[in-house]
């Protein structure tokens, strides 16, 4: 077993460091040249239309989930133990420097997250009453590659309901023993078996109901760590001047920590960064499909906000506990340890407490997010309802197992499977960014005439695979504002008002 845990380490950082990483850093720095800095330049707008009110159907009925929910199934696969421990393991192992290559590759990132989801947007399709989409359906529709779409859509499945999933569980139970203390060996039997549990409640309820549950616990576990962190920080002000310090400066490899060289600094930030923020990996735009919205780059707009939220707000906190409270790294903990040891060092016993609360929520919300985007490949390559029966089922029993076996062979799979995935989302997308830049230049179009943009498949009549925009207006070749300004004013009456 340690003979195959070595192989995939070192494997999972050759994939990583000699084509993973120069792909991501490549195809950011592209896409935000081509974009005009998108990530930048409308973050306004990321304000704005997560709180569009969501397009209903004829009957009155919203058309699938909110943007807004959307945003908290995506935030709730994003926010998880990544955001502790995986952060907690990047500075233990590549010092301060660490979390600015993290700052930095969320920011170019954003230009990549903004591409897949106003791509996942366009190419979503309509399966009993919800939107469907994501890399493997823009790969099957935009691409004509189903095969593409199918190898892309087993690696997720692999990594993030099973793997993922798996590691979620495993640190809510680990977090939850080192609370209570003791020696208690069945106690991550009847933490797996609770979590397991409440997954199934969830999961075999469907998508809107795995909406309902992350847009109530997102806000909650977010609002109640940052609250933490705060805090801590708040105790150690003295501290912030030099941590910014620290950050920038040890991110050049000017000064030595724990003996890490330049390239395992950056490598660190940029592995746990995506791990955590998801920029560019294809998982987000799974739930960015999902969303009622009038306009594809809404969407790409709103998941590119959530890219921000996880790294610059629940990742940066993360990072300022760690190092106002722990100013020493020497023989730094890895992981989970190393965040609840300075939680408790300012805050005392309780604090540990209230981090595994947190981290339940943080983890529970992670594997309904990780569940939804399987569900959705799932049915990308077959609808036989017993398949998706026998998936659920699945589903619950690596919740369960996670809670029980050790985690690190887990872990260094889950990396280099990560890494494949990435892989084949950023070819796909880097194919495919023409058609997500024409969509930018509509929405701009249309926003500087005073407009709140609205869609149509006659604005791309070149691109086929687009199967739910159809019907959305009656407009034919080039953009026309004035007439689409009469248009969607009247289309958007319609859609509020249930009148289509």
């Amino acid at each position: 077993m340690d003979a195959i845990n070595d192989w995939l380490l070192t494997w999972g950082d050759h994939l990583w460091t000699w084509v993973v990483l120069p792909v991501v850093v490549l195809l950011g720095l592209y896409f935000t040249l081509r974009s005009g800095v998108v990530q930048f330049r409308l973050i306004p707008e990321m304000f704005r239309t997560l709180t569009d009110k969501t397009p209903r159907d004829a009957s009155g009925q919203p058309q699938s989930v909110s943007a807004f929910q959307a945003f908290t199934i995506s935030a709730a696969s994003r926010v998880g133990v990544g955001n502790i421990a995986g952060v907690g393991t990047a500075i233990a192992v590549g010092g301060p420097g660490a979390v600015f290559w993290m700052w930095l590759m969320a920011f170019v990132g954003g230009a990549s997250s903004f591409i897949e989801s106003s791509l996942a947007q366009l190419f979503k399709v309509r399966e009993k009453g919800a939107f469907r989409g994501g890399p493997a359906y823009y790969m099957e529709r935009g691409l004509k590659a189903r095969w593409m779409g199918i190898v892309f859509a087993v690696i997720l499945i692999v990594c993030f309901p099973f793997a993922f999933s798996s590691l979620q569980a495993n640190t809510i139970a680990a977090t939850v023993t080192a609370t209570i203390g003791g020696d208690l060996p069945w106690l991550p039997w009847v933490v797996g078996g609770a979590v397991a549990v409440l997954t199934g409640l969830v999961v075999f309820g469907g998508v809107r109901r795995i909406a309902s549950v992350t847009q109530f616990l997102v806000p909650l576990m977010a609002l109640g760590y940052l609250l933490l962190g705060l805090i801590v920080v708040a105790l150690h002000a003295d501290r912030i001047g030099p941590v910014f310090a620290e950050i920038f400066t040890n991110a050049w490899g000017t000064e030595e920590v724990l003996g890490a060289t330049l390239g395992v600094i950056i490598m660190q930030g940029v592995k746990r960064g995506m791990f955590s923020n998801e920029a560019g990996l294809g998982s987000a735009p799974n739930a960015g499909a999902s969303a009622a919205v009038t306009h594809p780059v809404k969407q790409g707009l709103v998941q590119t906000l959530g890219v921000y939220f996880d790294t610059f707000l629940v990742c940066s906190i993360t990072a300022f506990i760690i190092l106002v409270s722990v100013p020493d790294l020497a023989g730094a903990e890895r992981g989970i340890g190393l965040t609840q040891g300075a939680l408790t060092s300012t805050l005392g016993a309780w604090s540990s407490v209230a981090l595994s609360v947190i981290i339940f929520l943080l983890a529970f919300s992670s594997i309904l997010g990780n569940y939804y985007y399987g569900e959705s490949n799932i049915e990308f390559i077959t609808r036989r309802p017993s398949v998706l029966a026998g998936y659920r089922a699945l589903v619950v029993v690596a919740v369960f197992a996670g809670s029980v076996v050790g985690a690190d062979l887990v872990w260094n799979l889950a990396d280099g499977v990560m890494g494949l995935m990435a892989l084949t989302n950023l070819i796909a997308i880097a194919l495919l960014s023409g058609i997500a830049f024409r969509l930018l230049k509509d929405y701009t179009a249309q926003r500087r005439a005073g407009l709140d943009p609205v869609f149509t498949r006659a604005v791309l009549p070149d691109v086929t695979g687009i199967a739910c925009w159809e019907d959305e207006l009656t407009v034919t070749g080039p953009i026309d504002l004035p007439t689409r300004d009469r248009q969607a004013a009247k289309h958007r009456d319609n859609l509020h008002q249930g009148e289509r």
